[in-house]
């Protein structure tokens, strides 16, 4: 089951997957149970896995078959500086009763960081089991030879405009580094309801066309940028993991991020990366200006990011994955 949208076909389906669209975007938590137990409840599968995503379906108290939790990051007190004062305190008001009702649900997690959440709000370690997301190698590496990077130095951020992001956080830096002297300049890929703000920003700081907000891209382009980027940068507040990180990596690109959950675990500070504290505009300029003014430094790290990253390919998450789900099914309890 997924939401769906207006004018969505309630079924569909796409890569062997049967979809069941319910409800919407605000509407989903609510129709989805009533929809299983009407529809589905008598199909005799296997394993239910439910992708805890903001709203949690509370599957415990309505399915029908072994279940399996699914987590990237809880919000807590985060959703109050992303969303509305309404959306947040409901994500809020939602997550506080999880560790009680998903209490003995075997639960895969995306980092330990996220693991670390969850027992700490009251899940058992004893349930957790760290899957980290994967990434497809071969995509990035091209020919396999080092990629041609932008003849100026180029910052890219990579994914939603969202306010926890901390694209802002970027742009600052990225002024402070213009006003020292250093003719860099930005990449913002990705839409999302923080861009106006973004754009104002930019404007205000005098960046001009020192930014490029590139919008949705595709994935060819996707690839491009991060191969030929001087360096990936992500300043959020909170990820599960941070896949981006990855996939820069596979590119061979090192990443500077805020030290924040997620992204500690996704870049090993000093080997893939740098790691500054969240919110320190000048810390993030001075780890930015260190990666783009030492070319051997830049090329160890992206090196490092990719050895990184090939510990973590796709077949490998799926066969964790796998196993995972097939030792909490129904096949397994048989």
């Amino acid at each position: 089951m997924v939401s769906g949208w207006r004018g969505a076909p309630g079924r569909a389906a796409a890569d062997g997957l049967e979809l069941h669209r319910v409800g919407g975007r605000y509407t989903y938590a609510a129709a989805a149970p009533h929809y299983y137990v009407r529809e589905l409840a008598g199909r005799g599968f296997d394993v239910i896995v439910e992708d805890l995503n903001k709203a949690p379906l509370f599957s415990p108290w309505w399915a029908r078959a072994p279940l399996v939790l699914l987590v990237h990051h809880l919000f807590g007190g985060t959703a109050f500086g992303e969303a509305a004062l309404p959306v947040a305190a409901a994500t809020w008001l939602l997550e506080r009763p999880v560790p009680r009702v998903y209490r003995g649900v075997p639960t895969q997690v995306v980092s330990p960081s996220t693991a670390r959440d969850l027992a700490a709000r009251g899940f058992r370690a004893a349930d957790l089991e760290v899957i980290p997301n994967g990434v497809d190698l071969a995509a990035y590496r091209g020919d396999g030879l080092p990629a041609a990077r932008f003849e100026r130095p180029v910052l890219l951020y990579m994914g939603r405009l969202r306010h926890y992001k901390g694209v802002d956080l970027m742009l600052r830096a990225l002024a402070e580094l213009r006003a020292s002297g250093l003719d860099a300049r930005a990449v913002i890929a990705g839409k999302g309801s923080d861009e106006s703000r973004l754009r104002a920003l930019a404007r205000e700081l005098g960046l001009g066309e020192s930014v490029d907000f590139a919008g949705f891209v595709s994935e060819d382009r996707k690839v491009e940028l991060l191969r030929r980027c001087w360096v990936h940068v992500l300043p959020s507040a909170k990820e599960g993991w941070g896949l981006t990180v990855l996939e820069a990596g596979a590119a061979a690109t090192a990443s500077v991020v805020s030290d924040s959950p997620g992204l500690r675990d996704s870049v090993v500070e000093g080997e893939t990366g740098l790691r500054v504290p969240h919110g320190d505009v000048s810390a993030l300029a001075a780890a930015l200006r260190r990666v783009l003014e030492d070319p051997a430094l830049r090329d160890a790290l992206g090196r490092g990011a990719r050895r990184f990253a090939e510990l973590h390919d796709w077949d490998r998450a799926a066969e964790r994955t796998e196993s995972h789900l097939l030792r909490h099914s129904r096949k397994d309890q048989r």
